[in-house]
């Protein structure tokens, strides 16, 4: 079962997957592998890292030095091909014009989705997290603990690779031994923060990202995903043994032809296909999930971008894993008699309940970094530490002015100098000539950034609906936003500002620049939208993903989230689609669906 064109569709599927991203890839892995046959459909086109990615060009060699354009938002090597803020043809709009009302939605229309590009951060929900209502009355719990979700967690990180530590710190989980690789060493200005974070008491640790520090451990991995399935192990560690550790070369965001870093193309889609249990579609633009007499879901509707015709898929199983937005808007313009509000929308919620991560940060010029020799400081292509949430006692006390809390990401060194890199410099050098070179030479590489990343909780103004004027160029009905931070998000970038002006101090520096709270969608966290709860009158999906109104239709991306935590969701989204694959397995082998 090939990468294939409308004409190679089967006549019905066990299971069809929307969407090829962290959800839809660890969806199709999970079930090829233990023998459903399963149809994924993706809205853009297909994607090869392993020859596509530009590993090792500087941006010196791409049009404008690499910048940031309309078609390219991070930059001309940035591994998103047809997607961005903005897709030509493919609109969307804000109920309300004022600036911080507006929510920006990111889509990557290719194979392997938004895991082509994304930052790897890869960190455990803790506790506190899958029951934040129970712990200070705001929002909604999971109707899950993490003791449901760690054994796939545990699997996940076993699969992907993950290199970090274990700090045995509160509400922020330690890993099983054997399932972290080794973290690499900090960078200098890295050590730095670490060292003059202490004096606030911000503790500064090795971060958990999607990189391989080390090759997999082909030979005791596989029997402890698939056990008692030889063939699943045999094919899995094929896989393994074809993806080579990080050599520090290159920008994660570009992809990444060795296939060191996780990304649904290089790590979940292989050994699915290599099953011969996995159909691939791409340029598939689903339009709804058509339903049967019986209240089951039959297949979906889908418009064939090349041909611009509508098709037809027939599957036992409907899984929308397309992201959390677009997934909704499948289900709202997947109405019927049954369904007039949209599909499994009995309870009113679809769409509602939409979050994405805070966001602020502050940059500054550090002294101690100025004239460091020259060595090379790309490290695993992102940041090698960063801070947990330090204040959970203290909050808990009612001793600070917002619920939840923020990590810290970390910027520090000399990065690759592209199209804009000396504009930071502009109140530190001068001169012409000679002057000018060693100006430069100083304090290039003496500017640290720390970024805030916080938790959103779910508010009544922030959602989604199906835009009453406005299609795309597929005729497909678009998504407008409605949104709103709430004071505890804006206390929240305000307290992180203060944090971090006094690290940069205690480090002997001064702050050069402040970002204050950006826009929702703007960090592409969003989850939520199709909640899920153990109550269908609140709720969307129970804790399977399994949708209350329709019992053959799952979500398995950041859709069912009813809480974002401020750790970053995709590996929850890869571990919480592990574990909603299962279920459906068993329920197929009962021949329940």
């Amino acid at each position: 079962m090939p990468l294939i064109d409308t004409a190679g569709l089967q006549k019905e599927y066990d299971v069809i997957v929307v969407g090829s991203g962290a959800a839809g890839g660890q969806t199709a892995y999970t079930l090829t592998l233990d023998g459903a046959k399963v149809l994924m459909l993706e809205a853009g086109r297909n994607y090869v890292p392993e020859i596509e990615t530009p590993m090792f060009h500087t941006p010196d060699q791409a049009p404008l030095r690499g910048t940031s354009t309309l078609d390219k938002e991070f930059g001309f090597y940035d591994a998103t091909v047809d997607g961005g803020w903005q897709i030509p043809g493919e609109p969307y709009s804000s109920a309300l014009p004022d600036a911080d009302r507006a929510f920006w939605w990111w889509r990557a229309r290719m194979l392997g989705g938004r895991t082509n590009h994304w930052g790897r951060i890869s960190l455990r929900n803790g506790p506190y997290d899958f029951k934040p209502k129970t712990r200070d009355g705001l929002g909604f719990d999971w109707p899950i603990s993490y003791e449901d979700v760690a054994p796939y967690y545990d699997k996940v990180e076993m699969l992907v690779g993950i290199y970090g530590d274990n700090n045995n710190l509160e509400n922020t989980p330690d890993s099983p031994a054997g399932c972290l690789l080794p973290p690499p060493k900090a960078r200098a200005g890295e050590a730095l923060i670490q060292k003059h974070a202490k004096k606030t008491g911000v503790p500064v640790i090795p971060v958990h990202r999607a990189v391989l520090t080390q090759q997999l451990d082909f030979k005791r991995i596989p029997a402890l995903l698939h056990p008692g399935n030889p063939r699943a192990q045999q094919i899995v560690a094929d896989s393994m043994r074809s993806r080579a550790p990080c050599f520090w070369a290159t920008g994660c965001g570009r992809g990444c032809s060795i296939k060191a870093n996780y990304q649904s193309t290089t790590v979940h889609l292989p050994p699915a296909m290599a099953t011969g249990n996995l159909d691939i579609l791409p340029n598939a633009m689903v339009r709804e999930v058509e339903m049967g007499k019986n209240g089951r879901a039959t297949g979906v509707v889908f418009i064939d971008k090349t041909t611009g015709k509508e098709v037809r898929a027939k599957g036992r199983i409907i899984v929308l894993a397309a992201s959390a937005c677009e997934s909704v808007r499948i289900l709202l313009n997947s109405k019927s008699a049954q369904f007039p509000q949209g599909l499994a929308n009995s309870s009113g919620k679809v769409g509602k309940y939409l979050m994405d991560t805070v966001g602020a940060s502050v940059s500054g010029q550090i002294p101690l970094l100025e004239d460091v020799p020259p060595h090379n400081e790309d490290g695993a292509g992102g940041m090698h530490v960063y801070a947990p949430w330090w204040l959970y006692k203290e909050q808990h006390a009612g001793k600070l002015d917002f619920a939840r809390g923020y990590h810290i990401e970390i910027g520090a060194g000399r990065d690759m100098p592209s199209f804009g890199g000396a504009s930071g410099l502009a109140n530190y050098v001068g001169g012409y000539g000679k002057k000018f070179k060693q100006d430069m030479r100083r304090y290039y590489g003496s500017f640290v950034s720390l970024v805030c990343r916080g938790e959103m909780i779910p508010n009544e103004d922030s959602y989604c609906e199906i835009d009453p004027s406005k299609k795309d160029q597929y005729g497909i009905p678009t998504l407008r936003f409605h949104w709103k931070w709430s004071e505890h998000e804006k206390r929240q970038a305000v307290h992180s500002h203060k944090a971090f002006t006094e690290i940069i101090q205690n480090m002997g520096g001064r702050v050069t620049s402040k970002q204050d709270l950006l826009p929702g969608g703007f960090i592409i966290h969003e989850v939520g939208g199709a909640i899920m709860g153990s109550d269908p009158k609140s709720s969307v999906v129970n804790q399977w993903g399994q949708t209350w109104d329709v019992k053959n239709l799952f979500l398995t991306d950041g859709a069912p989230f009813p809480s974002n935590a401020d750790k970053n969701p995709t590996l929850t989204i890869m571990a919480l689609a592990w574990r909603s694959a299962d279920y459906m397995l068993s329920a197929l082998k009962r021949k329940e669906l």
